[in-house]
């Protein structure tokens, strides 16, 4: 009888730091998001003005945007920096390094003088900052998914568990949101656009210490506890995968553009586009924390299904919707009609949920253990420089040369159809345990 007990314990013991790691990459992850989103809002509706003041409203925005692309360029090489890091020392010790590194830079943000102060300096020191977040985060989220997924026993629910980490970026996206919101209505124009923006990124760093103390009190996960007990751990993980698994990191960043491309048009893009047609702020910031709300329930249901159906499946449905959606989104926004902009912006959650639910698990489960830290991060933050980087400004450049919101339809149908492509030529893990070592990695030689 005393067997059963102890099996019994260690399952129990066993969930018991599933459901802490879940929740330690979930917080965590929201926090990040939080500050990076923080960023994404605050952009359009400040940072033109404030640190490019001498140019035309579009231009000043394009230069704004501009310094927040570098934190997308940013993302792949805090990939590769936290990737082989992760592989190296454990999933723990990359994530808390990774969310200190967000948090200061993100603190920092809320000191950086105007350009009535010290001039162009203002934006210099911005992107570097921008640029300290973008690592930051391209190191995050190898790290948090597989510290929920490794913990995972069953491939039963594997992509349920991985879409948690992902629903901390609706939830950073609502506190973000929800930050500026509530300063930019309490306080006149002229005292937001002076100190009022500054407050939310001082507030994160209440935020990160939170982060830490909960990422502290976990254990480094079976999967990678495993492969120290056997000596399994590479020297160059972030070099060695690249060389061994090319196609599933070349392949990630192609699956991401329905999914990645088409989230910053509704959450960041729709504000400047939104500007221009006359459309309240205050509008806007509700219809994406709307958004936000929303996919509280759709990502984990999406990771849920892609258990059920598979992920590529899943995945294949959800670029079909993104195509029909993107002429949905603006068409309901040129209305002006506030409740149908807030439609035309909330329907986004649902192909997006549809992609990101499932999104985790499809990409991480592509490589072997010893290597997946750093080729889920590299593969999945590539799409960064694609992506979610390039989508605001190409949406600018789309709207002042074709004067019409058509032209950005479009260009969310063209990344949903190379996404539905490459997303073929994935494999399918949904069904298969990834615990072990696989086999063969690239076809080039056993694992």
């Amino acid at each position: 009888m005393s067997l059963p007990a102890v099996g019994s314990a260690e399952t129990a013991n066993h969930r018991g730091m599933l459901v802490k790691a879940v929740i330690a990459s979930t917080v965590g992850t929201a926090i990040e998001w939080y500050d990076f989103f923080l960023y994404s809002t605050i952009t359009p509706l400040v940072f033109a003005k404030l640190f490019f003041p001498n140019s035309d409203p579009l231009v000043g925005t394009l230069q704004a945007f501009l310094v927040y692309f570098v934190g997308f360029l940013a993302r792949p090489v805090g990939a590769f920096i936290f990737g082989h890091f992760g592989d190296r020392a454990g999933r723990k010790a990359a994530l808390i390094s990774t969310l200190l590194l967000m948090g200061i830079a993100t603190l920092l943000v809320a000191f950086v003088p105007g350009y009535n102060v010290i001039g162009i300096w203002g934006a210099v020191i911005l992107t570097i900052l921008r640029f300290c977040q973008g690592v930051g985060v391209g190191g995050e989220w190898g790290g948090s998914v597989l510290l929920a997924m490794e913990w995972t026993k069953s491939f039963g629910n594997r992509g349920f568990v991985a879409s948690w980490p992902q629903f901390g970026v609706p939830v950073g996206l609502f506190l973000a949101n929800l930050a500026v919101l509530g300063f930019s209505a309490f306080l006149p124009q002229d005292q937001f656009l002076s100190w009022g923006w500054r407050v939310p990124f001082l507030l994160s760093a209440l935020l990160v210490l939170v982060g830490l103390w909960i990422r502290l009190g976990i254990l480094e996960t079976p999967t990678f506890a495993r492969l120290l007990e056997e000596n399994k751990i590479e020297k160059a993980p972030a070099l060695e995968v690249v060389r061994r698994q090319p196609k599933p990191i070349l392949l990630s960043p192609l699956v991401r553009l329905a999914e990645q491309a088409p989230f910053y048009l509704f959450t960041a893009f729709v504000f400047t586009y939104g500007t221009q047609l006359k459309i309240s702020r205050d509008i806007l910031l509700q219809a994406v924390m709307i958004f936000a709300v929303v996919e509280f329930f759709t990502i984990p249901l999406a990771g849920f299904v892609s258990d059920r159906i598979g992920r590529k499946r899943t995945y294949l449905i959800g670029t079909g919707v993104v195509f029909i959606v993107g002429f949905l989104f603006v068409a309901l926004v040129n209305t002006k009609s506030p409740p149908l902009v807030v439609l035309g912006i909330v329907l986004g959650a649902i192909p997006h949920s549809m992609l990101y639910g499932p999104q985790a698990a499809l990409i991480a489960e592509q490589f072997t253990p010893r290597m997946r830290y750093s080729g889920a991060s590299i593969g999945y933050q590539l799409a960064s420089i694609i992506a979610g980087g390039p989508a605001p400004l190409i949406a600018t450049w789309l709207l002042a040369t074709f004067a019409t919101g058509a032209a950005i339809s479009w260009y969310i149908a063209l990344c949903a159809v190379i996404s539905f492509i490459a997303t073929l030529f994935m494999t399918e893990y949904s069904r298969r345990e990834i615990d072990e070592e696989y086999e063969h990695v690239g076809g080039t030689g056993k694992a």
